[in-house]
């Protein structure tokens, strides 16, 4: 029994690492004690979804940050920040 324990915690600080909400984690380890394999990975992969759009949503804010300082750069060579 202690593997089953051990298993589900490792579970549990996984999901934990991988930044689920309460709610989902509550989800997916009543999904692991049901042994819905299939739902489980589909509601992982839903939270991958979400991180990665994130992810790509704070990229574009990086690109216009980046954007900005090449043309404050360029600016300074011309006088004037605008």
């Amino acid at each position: 029994m202690a593997e089953a324990s051990d298993r589900r915690g490792l579970l549990l600080q996984n999901l934990k690492d991988a930044g689920c909400s309460e709610e989902t984690i509550s989800k997916c380890m009543a999904l692991a004690t049901e042994n819905d394999r299939k739902e489980l990975l589909r509601l992982l992969s839903v939270h991958k979804r979400d991180l990665l759009e994130t992810v790509h949503s704070k990229q574009k804010e990086i690109d216009c940050l980046d954007y900005l300082v090449f043309r404050l750069k360029q600016s300074e060579h011309k006088g004037g920040i605008i």
